[in-house]
């Protein structure tokens, strides 16, 4: 399975941008030498030389899932300013996440409405210059996503995407859970009263159906003989007067 993970300087300064450039090379070479697939996708270059403001990069390996756990979240260097070496200050972050890049067959990329927008945050002299925020929206569902923290409004779009994808994910899983419950409350729906058929003592005697006899208190686990028992999905049931 192929995973997403994204560096992104945020929009902090060149320090974080050749920081970025220092992550996402430790990145591919740890990954390298826990023999997983690692590739860049695509990198915003920085202000700087030899540096990005973020990187997308592709991670594909048996223990894929395990090595990005141990990078998302938030990466903090400790050293001067390459570019200012008088700059006062010594802790430097940027931001590591992964996604599931979107799978084609979700949808039809005519039902997908993308919409610009101006960033919104923290960014000083690169807010609000271009509308690098993007908002992709399913027409037929009308789920929604938006990515603005990069400044490449490319990236973004991509990223969008992904967080769509992640949403048509939580709502299949989120169906399958809401039909599993459903099925398994069907074993406690039992109407009391108003029985169809009417059993009676040990020798299991019909005595009336179709709703024939006086109503009766059906209990919501009915009696069985002790030597029989049926399985329901991985559980064994016996009933209880």
């Amino acid at each position: 399975m192929i995973r997403w993970l994204q560096v992104t300087s945020g929009r902090g300064p060149a320090e974080c941008c050749w920081v970025v450039t220092r992550v996402v090379r430790a990145v591919l070479e740890e990954a390298e030498s826990q023999h997983l697939n690692a590739r860049t996708i695509e990198a915003i270059p920085g202000e700087k030389p030899n540096t990005h403001k973020s990187a997308l990069l592709a991670l594909e390996g048996e223990k894929g899932a395990d090595f990005i756990r141990q990078w998302r979240g938030t990466i903090q260097w400790i050293g001067r300013s390459p570019f200012r070496p008088h700059h006062k200050r010594k802790n430097w972050f940027v931001g590591v996440d992964s996604l599931n890049p979107p799978e084609p067959h979700l949808w039809s990329e005519t039902d997908i409405r993308v919409e610009t927008m101006r960033s919104s945050g923290p960014g000083g002299q690169h807010l609000n210059k271009t509308e690098s925020g993007v908002r992709v929206t399913h027409l037929p569902t009308g789920f929604s996503a938006t990515a603005q923290e990069e400044r490449s409004q490319h990236l973004n779009r991509k990223l969008a995407l992904a967080r769509l994808a992640e949403r048509f994910r939580q709502e299949e899983d989120r169906s399958k859970l809401m039909k599993q419950h459903e099925r398994w409350s069907q074993h406690n729906r039992l109407e009391r009263g108003n029985p169809v058929r009417v059993y009676e003592g040990e020798a299991f005697k019909l005595k009336s159906h179709c709703g024939a006899s006086p109503k009766s208190v059906i209990s919501t686990r009915p009696k069985v003989s002790r030597d029989f028992s049926w399985e329901d999905n991985s559980q064994t049931v016996d009933g209880r007067g």
